[in-house]
C-alpha cells in the first residue's frame, strides 16, 4: 500500500491547480509513496548518536584574508584604451565609446 493515497494526491493536485486525470492520480500516488518511503528509510539510518551536520567532515575557512592593495591610477587604467585615428579613446578621463542609442547629449 502506497504512503500517500489517491485522494491525498487529489487534494494536493486542487491545492496546486493542477488538473489530473484518474490515471495520473494513480500513478503520481505510487510515485509520490515511494518517495516517502525513501524518506523514512535515511531517517532510520541516523543513529541517535550522530549529530547532525551539513557536511561529513568539519570546515576551515578557505577563503584568502581581505587586505587592501593599491588599484590602478586613472592613468594606468586609460593607457589601455584602444587607440581611434592614431588617438587614445578617451575623453575627459573616461574611456571614449560609440554612440548607440542615438541620443543627443
Amino acid at each position: 500500500m502506497p504512503a500517500i493515497t489517491r485522494e491525498e494526491v487529489a487534494h494536493l493536485a486542487r491545492l496546486a491547480r493542477i488538473d489530473l486525470t484518474d490515471d495520473e492520480l494513480d500513478h503520481y500516488a505510487g510515485q509520490l509513496g515511494v518517495i516517502l518511503e525513501s524518506v523514512a528509510q535515511v531517517g532510520e539510518v541516523a543513529a541517535q548518536d550522530i549529530p547532525p551536520t551539513s557536511h561529513p567532515v568539519p570546515l576551515t575557512n578557505v577563503f584568502r584574508a581581505d587586505e587592501l592593495r593599491p588599484g590602478l591610477t586613472a592613468e594606468e587604467a586609460l593607457s589601455g584604451a584602444p587607440v581611434v585615428d592614431g588617438e587614445p579613446a578617451v575623453e575627459e578621463s573616461r574611456f571614449r565609446v560609440p554612440r548607440i542609442l542615438g541620443e543627443e547629449a
